[in-house]
């Protein structure tokens, strides 16, 4: 900055020069400028930093999101492979148990009646010999039923079965089935058969049997002296229906509810021969087919099983 200087009467005498230093001053702001530019790159830095830290860490979440689903899904194979085994284990202990029981009757039949055939040598004993054989033949049928069940089980389980629907009469596998139980009748026991099926259908005549006799069978099984067993068919609406109705010892409500469960037997049918499979096949077979299987029991007084199935109708060429 300049300033005149002046004499005593006001003549300028010279020239005043005032300089100030800002070397100093300039620095600093160069200095700030500086501090603020790294500043800004050291906060650019620290957001790309911070960027990178979320990246990872929504990533390592994410894995062990994954590996948490991963590891709770094993679990729950782990959990149903045990309960599997569980029950494995639970089912070949029954099966063992059910099975000694079972095989124990017609077995000593068998060998009881061989034995007692030796005491009888001559020729006019033929008629104790023939009776005896009969023993034999029938305990031997009950040994090969058994096996059946058996073996039918572990074909559904295993997947081996099908159904192969065929052109059958109803109305003559009805009669032969009926005919084929006549012999599991108790003293008075009868079985009566009404069937409005005409036609020719088209359906596993195999299975069909397979179920009927069951039914039929258990009918016989679970029911008195003197008493009915009624088969009632019908074909309607490429439905056939199919009802066994007895005068048994009936079945409680909470029977019912797992009555087609394999090995089950119930409460008041405990002392009955039987494996508890019958039903539990029933119902493998009925599956098969596209069928139905529902009753209706009261203890004491029966039970109606009511059999649906759906077929088509023969064509004929």
């Amino acid at each position: 900055m300049y300033q005149a200087t002046r004499e005593a009467n006001d003549d300028i005498s010279g020239v005043l020069l005032i300089a100030t230093e800002v070397t100093s001053v300039v620095l600093a702001r160069q200095q700030v400028q500086d501090l603020n530019q790294e500043l800004a790159a050291a906060i650019e830095q620290l957001r790309a930093n911070n960027a990178d830290l979320e990246h990872q860490v929504a990533d390592r979440t994410h894995a062990l999101l994954v590996t948490l689903h991963q590891l709770e899904q094993r679990r729950r194979e782990l959990t149903q492979a045990l309960a599997a085994e569980q029950e494995l284990g639970e089912l070949k202990t029954r099966f063992v148990s059910m099975a000694s029981h079972e095989f124990r009757t017609p077995l000593t039949t068998v060998l009881t009646s061989a034995e007692l055939i030796a005491d009888y040598p001559t020729a006019d004993q033929q008629p104790q010999r023939l009776r005896h054989v009969g023993h034999i033949r029938t305990a031997v049928a009950q040994l090969n039923e058994l096996l059946e069940e058996f073996l039918a089980v572990g074909r559904l389980e295993e997947g081996k079965l099908v159904a192969h629907p065929t052109s059958l009469d109803p109305a003559a596998l009805l009669a032969d089935t009926v005919a084929a139980v006549q012999g599991l009748r108790k003293a008075g026991q009868t079985v009566v058969l009404h069937a409005d099926c005409p036609d020719s259908i088209q359906l596993d005549g195999s299975l069909l049997r397979k179920i009927l006799l069951n039914l039929l069978a258990n009918a016989l099984k679970y029911s008195g002296e003197n008493t009915e067993v009624t088969l009632r068919t019908e074909c309607r609406n490429n439905q056939l229906t199919l009802r066994v109705q007895d005068q048994g010892v009936g079945i409680s409500p909470a029977d019912q509810a797992h009555l087609f469960e394999r090995f089950f037997r119930a409460h008041n049918a405990a002392e009955i021969p039987g494996t508890g499979l019958g039903l539990y096949i029933i119902a493998k077979y009925l599956e098969l087919m596209g069928g139905h299987i529902a009753l209706v029991s009261e203890l004491g007084v029966g039970t109606t099983f009511t059999v649906t199935i759906p077929y088509a109708h023969h064509r004929t060429d």
